[in-house]
């Protein structure tokens, strides 16, 4: 039998789970991981994340659906996404990206009443030993340090990205 320490996650087992949505600002988000506001949609941490600097970029309307998003919605998503691309780029030289979004939970959403894409940087060979024999991720650097270290980038990018 194989055994991993993790001795953080005991106060998530024993803690009574919020009611609400993770990610709607008047529930119970959690703004420690938000790295950038826009006007109708924010770039916030996976809290769970698959590898270090793993992005989500969210409307701020609680809704399900394409189909439910506002021209204006639909268009900063994107410009969010040019966003993590060049502020993830900078802060942590990936060799590529995953982007995509998990509509329904037959397409492992974890959370599917609030829409949102993922942005997750790659490195040739981030998928050790670790995540290969021992079934398991190593991601090192915590959430608070990434979100901190990416913060600032969101903002002095976006202020280039605006005065073009």
């Amino acid at each position: 039998m194989k055994t991993m320490f993790a001795p953080w996650r005991m106060e998530y087992l024993v803690s009574e789970k919020p009611q609400g949505c993770v990610f709607c600002k008047c529930s119970v988000r959690c703004d420690d991981y938000v790295v950038h506001e826009g006007e109708t949609c924010f770039v916030m941490l996976n809290k769970y994340p698959y590898v270090g600097g793993h992005l989500m970029i969210i409307p701020h309307r609680h809704l399900g659906s394409v189909s439910e998003l506002t021209s204006q919605e639909r268009s900063e998503l994107f410009e969010l996404l040019d966003l993590c691309l060049k502020v993830l780029s900078e802060a942590m030289n990936p060799h590529g990206f995953n982007v995509g979004m998990n509509l329904g939970k037959a397409a492992g959403a974890g959370v599917e009443e609030h829409l949102h894409i993922h942005v997750i940087p790659r490195w040739e060979g981030d998928t050790n030993f670790m995540s290969v024999v021992g079934d398991v991720r190593v991601i090192p650097e915590d959430l608070a340090t990434t979100a901190a270290r990416l913060a600032p980038l969101f903002k002095k990018t976006a202020r280039e990205v605006e005065g073009r």
